[in-house]
């Protein structure tokens, strides 16, 4: 379910000290119940995640033709990357990790936040995920947001242009995904239901002569 943007916004997360400069483009609520402790299993999920479907694929073959995706448009090259900003704290923590099918670097993890940032010819851009608590249940749930700093007027046409498409299509699609795999992935201690330990059967009672063999 998309949200307003205050549901990013007004919490006080870390990420709002180094994306001043940056645009809030989306956020979500993820199809992801849990309890308080389950965040690291929505960052590990995320992070192994590979997005699929011809809009990522005419993306990716464009980017290759284009020269959107060259060494030269990406972090260190084009722009320097967030990780310049952090807060002492934060750059010396964990990071989290590194995604593997999309080419986002981690920037930090904490116990309900996670950042990564890519860029390319296009945009600079952030994926931040949070763990939040899901009305007044006890219950908790995913939140993602995205932000971006769009390189120029190429960048901003690019957005303009997806956008109808990442509404009717690519987020749809990425969150029926998620939802499927966050509610059949393997659980920490929720292993299959132990079994009875064997016991020996139980020993049968005598078998009782008939009357005629008693006498």
């Amino acid at each position: 379910m998309r949200l307003p943007h205050e549901a990013h916004g007004n919490r006080p997360w870390r990420i709002h000290e180094i994306t001043g400069d940056f645009r809030l483009e989306d956020v979500w609520a993820l199809p992801t119940p849990g309890g308080p402790d389950d965040f690291p299993s929505l960052v590990e999920l995320i992070a192994g995640t590979e997005p699929k479907g011809p809009l990522w694929t005419i993306r990716w073959k464009l980017g290759e033709l284009l020269g959107w995706d060259d060494e030269d448009a990406g972090l260190r090259k084009r722009v320097p990357s967030l990780r310049d900003r952090l807060p002492e704290d934060l750059r010396d923590g964990p990071t989290g990790p590194t995604p593997d099918k999309v080419p986002f670097e981690p920037l930090y993890l904490l116990d309900d936040e996670f950042a990564a940032e890519v860029a390319n010819g296009t945009v600079h851009g952030v994926l931040h995920l949070a763990w939040v608590e899901d009305g007044d249940t006890g219950a908790f749930r995913g939140q993602m947001a995205v932000l971006v700093k769009p390189n120029g007027r190429l960048g901003e046409a690019y957005l303009a242009a997806i956008k109808p498409f990442r509404y009717l299509l690519v987020y749809p699609a990425m969150l029926r995904t998620l939802e499927r795999a966050w509610l059949s992935r393997p659980r920490a201690g929720a292993a299959a239901a132990p079994r009875r330990a064997a016991t020996a059967p139980r020993p049968r009672p005598p078998r009782r002569r008939p009357r005629a063999a008693r006498r």
